[in-house]
């Protein structure tokens, strides 16, 4: 007679591999780029998928995303990608879900700019921030995680990073800020998340 199998609640589940996260996470990135995860969604999904245990863990990492074969190369429409933040005696912003260009450029003269980044919808593997601040303010958020390089100097002004307290979270993009401020002032921050810290794997599925 067979061996009477174990309930399937009792089987053990299945340990992925580094390559099986390696794929999770590039379907991340693909549902980044196609505008489905937010620049904050993207990190924390990255950090849980490389903490990972079984594959039941990266399924749910995964599972309100579509599935397409790899080897089909789907082109994407053209979406309008900001670039271009100025403000002269007046103020500009962005935030909520927008769509940065890789290479975006803020001045502020005589006002304010302000980039939230923390539900941005990215698309590149590194975002490059020029900053121009004339007897004005610029304000750069970027969410927990992210890794941050800062650069730049200020003539007669104020130059301002504040880091966060949570590790770089593998995966993700980089921020590069290059800042100059004349008479003026930037500061970049890193801010966690207006929905919290990231959500467990348990946590995912159950909004599922």
């Amino acid at each position: 007679m067979p061996a009477h199998e174990p309930p399937h609640e009792h089987r053990p589940q299945v340990r992925v591999s580094d390559e099986d996260r390696e794929r999770t996470v590039a379907a991340l990135r693909d549902g980044a780029a196609e505008g489905r995860l937010t620049f904050d969604e993207l990190a924390q999904r990255a950090e849980l998928a490389y903490t990972a245990i079984s594959r039941a863990e990266l399924e749910r990492l995964v599972a309100d995303l579509p599935v397409a074969p790899a080897e089909v190369a789907l082109e994407r429409p053209e979406r309008k990608r900001r670039r271009w933040n100025i403000a002269v005696m007046g103020a500009s912003q962005r935030r909520g879900r927008w769509r940065p260009a890789p290479d975006l450029v803020a001045v502020a003269v005589m006002g304010g700019v302000e980039l939230d980044l923390r539900d941005a919808l990215i698309e590149d593997e590194d975002i490059v921030i020029t900053a121009v601040a004339a007897m004005g303010g610029i304000e750069i958020i970027v969410p927990e995680g992210i890794e941050v390089d800062v650069g730049g100097f200020a003539f007669m002004g104020g130059h301002e990073y504040r880091p966060g307290s949570e590790p770089i979270r593998p995966g993700t993009p980089m921020v590069r800020v290059r800042g100059y401020a004349l008479m003026g002032g930037l500061e970049v921050r890193v801010k966690r998340s207006r929905t919290g810290p990231a959500p467990s794997a348990g946590e995912l599925a159950q909004r599922e």
